[in-house]
């Protein structure tokens, strides 16, 4: 089992960027593929980005490709997201993931990770 907390959330202007983080307690972290997902306002929860247990294998959301990056510290037990060219439409509650996975797989379905972080808001002003 693993517990998971996020933070760097905050507030920021458009073109802006912020690194959120994602500790994670419990044994064996390199064992579990990671993922964020959001939830905008009045929406249900989306993929944004995973990440398998080696790091080597990464997938992306097509809304933010290009500008977000996700990679881990397995050495930490830390999982990042670093977020760059910041919209208001990126605006959100970001939630980290974790999943028992082989090796190289990732995956953006949430019905497959079965812990999950408190959130962290993430505003973005015009």
């Amino acid at each position: 089992q693993v517990q998971l907390v996020e933070s760097g959330g905050g507030l920021v202007q458009a073109g802006g960027s912020l690194r959120l983080s994602c500790a994670a307690s419990g044994r064996s972290f390199s064992n579990y593929g990671m993922g964020w997902f959001r939830q905008r306002p009045g929406k249900e929860r989306d993929f944004v980005a995973a990440l398998s247990r080696s790091g080597g294998a990464t997938s992306y959301a097509d809304s933010v490709k290009g500008r977000f990056t996700i990679s881990r510290d397995n050495a930490k037990n830390t999982v990042y997201l670093q977020m760059n060219s910041l919209k208001p439409e990126d605006t959100a509650v970001y939630y980290c993931a974790a999943r028992l996975a082989i090796t190289w797989s990732v995956s953006s379905r949430s019905n497959e990770y079965a812990y999950w972080g408190q959130g962290t808001q993430v505003t973005v002003s015009s």
